[in-house]
């Protein structure tokens, strides 16, 4: 039992509940508009009750906030707005002392062009930190190839006027890239990364992977890609605390995924998007299938490793790995208007507005917490947040958390916020707020919390084999876990009307299926197969063989 506590310890992040937010508009301690350390500390026992384990911070670093701080000045502190030094170490000692780990983001592939390193690059050819960044002497041939973003920055090469050389840059101009390839740059990486673990963070989500492993073509080639490096990262990782994880942002096809985590020697974890995409498909055609056949091809992973799942991020829901069709499809039932869509391949919503029918935002959230992997959810999408369109860009789906009908939603005394908080229309502060569904059991907000304890009292998905369980109609997903002689069988009906569900689970001994959510048994026929009705946009979780014969086992936690 010892030696399964210890590997369990190693490992926590298989079976645990992830929450992304931004500490700027995440909640005010001070009351100048913008949120900052001494807020998130006070609501520490607001996520410790919600059941989440492990936050995810993105940057906090200073910025010229020109990229919402993914344009870092100074990797070394802690952005003044946000608080100071003190501030983030108390936080650190908050959070440890309720279990909830922090993950912080890693952005290294580029910087602000307002860091000391490129400021003293573009002085001239002969600067110290010159070859710390990417440049060219001449135009190359594909200045205008594979920017990030398609229609609002138009190339991925920049003169700069002083040295009359072209620096480049994956995403916008005023993010140099750095170049990797230089000795001195990754001893500033390592750096870096000691310097956060040593404050205590319990690893990194490192921004665009792919990006920062490139070695750009200067004559129009196909860039390089250096995987020694990602493997020179997971050492350092380990070598400074060893239960520290890499949370990988790595949009790639299943086929490149095995790079990534290199056999045990790359990233711990990488966000599914391949899955993510599938997913929305198959909501917005009703047909399981597509998710179905995503998961089969992400299912390869090597001993440790983890998928991440997650139904809305930071960024625009992309949709550049779907078929034409079905990009169309999703477009046509999410983001109909253009004001809605982003980069030609992504919607800019949150997902309540995308889904509206609480009963099919229950389906996504149950598919998010019952997926092969870890859960990773949003703030504010506890609760149905909106989003206001009004807003450039990806900052339509960033706006302050709303904790209450009150002044700023709560989020801030201030008269004016960091952004805008919601507050008119459905999803408006007075009629979307923490408060008011902490109150009511019926709530999003109740109803998250409960499905988060049911999740973790089910080991068997973050730790578990899995399979597809065949199913007539194709608009039900039925997934089998088994681990250490308990199996569990989840049940998706992605129809907007009800359908009868054949189901014969592989591991069902007994011919009991018992509904972790509620008190529902199902029976097995004569010839071994439950037939189950589903209501549009229903979900099961079921213990195979009955909740009782799962704690004679002793593989379901009591508490």
């Amino acid at each position: 039992m010892g030696n399964t506590h210890r590997v369990l310890s190693d490992l926590w992040y298989k079976n645990a509940i992830v929450y992304a937010l931004n500490v700027e508009t995440f909640m005010d301690g001070n009351g100048d508009g913008c949120g900052d350390f001494e807020g998130l500390s006070r609501r520490l026992d607001y996520l410790e009750s919600l059941g989440v384990d492990a936050l995810w911070l993105a940057p906090f670093q200073p910025s010229p906030l020109r990229d919402d701080g993914y344009d870092i000045s100074d990797y070394y502190n802690v952005a003044t707005r946000l608080g100071s030094s003190g501030d983030y170490v108390e936080f650190m000692r908050q959070a440890e002392s309720r279990g909830i780990r922090v993950i912080i983001d890693l952005v290294v592939n580029h910087t602000s062009d307002r860091h000391p390193w490129f400021r003293t690059a573009r002085e001239s050819r002969d600067a110290p930190t010159r070859d710390w960044y990417v440049w060219s002497a001449k135009r190359p041939p594909n200045w205008r190839s594979g920017t990030v973003f398609p229609g609002v920055q138009r190339d991925t090469w920049t003169r700069d006027p002083k040295t009359r050389e072209w620096y480049y840059h994956r995403f916008y101009d005023h993010e140099p890239d750095l170049n990797m390839q230089n000795p001195h740059v990754r001893e500033e990486l390592r750096r870096i990364m000691g310097y956060w673990l040593q404050l205590g963070v319990a690893g990194f989500r490192v921004d665009a992977l792919p990006f920062l492993l490139e070695k750009p073509s200067l004559d129009g080639g196909r860039p390089g890609t250096d995987f020694d490096l990602l493997h020179q990262i997971r050492d350092m990782v380990q070598w400074r605390r060893g239960d520290a994880v890499l949370l990988a942002e790595a949009n790639v096809p299943p086929d490149q995924n095995g790079q990534y985590f290199a056999d045990g020697d790359g990233v711990h974890m990488m966000f599914n998007f391949w899955a993510n995409q599938h997913l929305f498909a198959s909501l917005a055609t009703h047909d399981a299938r597509p998710l179905a056949r995503a998961l089969r091809e992400t299912r390869s992973l090597p001993e440790g490793a983890q998928w991440a799942h997650f139904l809305r991020n930071h960024d625009e829901l992309d949709l550049g790995h779907l078929d034409d069709d079905v990009r169309s499809a999703v477009f046509d039932e999410f983001g109909p208007e253009p004001s809605m869509q982003l980069y030609d391949r992504g919607i800019r919503r949150r997902l309540a507005p995308m889904l509206g029918d609480r009963r099919r935002i229950e389906l996504a959230y149950s598919l998010l917490f019952s997926l092969p992997g870890t859960p990773v959810l949003r703030y504010g999408d506890e609760i149905g947040m909106g989003d206001n369109l009004r807003l450039r860009e990806r900052m339509a789906i960033r706006t302050p958390m709303q904790w209450s009908a009150g002044h700023q939603g709560g989020f801030s005394s201030a008269e004016r916020t960091v952004l805008p908080v919601i507050q008119r229309g459905l999803y408006s502060a007075d009629n979307v707020n923490v408060e008011q569904q902490w109150r009511d059991p019926s709530s999003l907000l109740r109803w998250t919390s409960r499905l988060i304890r049911a999740r973790k009292a089910c080991p068997e998905i973050g730790w578990g084999s899995w399979d597809i369980v065949p199913t007539r109609p194709p608009n039900v997903l039925a997934i089998e876990y088994a681990w250490q002689g308990t199996s569990l069988v989840c049940l998706h009906n992605f129809a907007g009307h009800p359908v009868e569900v054949s189901v014969r689970p592989s591991t069902d001994e007994r011919g009991i299926l018992a509904n972790v959510l509620t008190e529902e048994v199902s029976k097995a026929g004569r010839d071994g197969t439950h037939r189950i009705d589903l209501d549009a946009y229903d979900y099961r979780w079921y213990r195979i063989g009955g909740l009782e014969y799962a704690i004679e086992r002793d593989a379901v936690p009591v508490r």
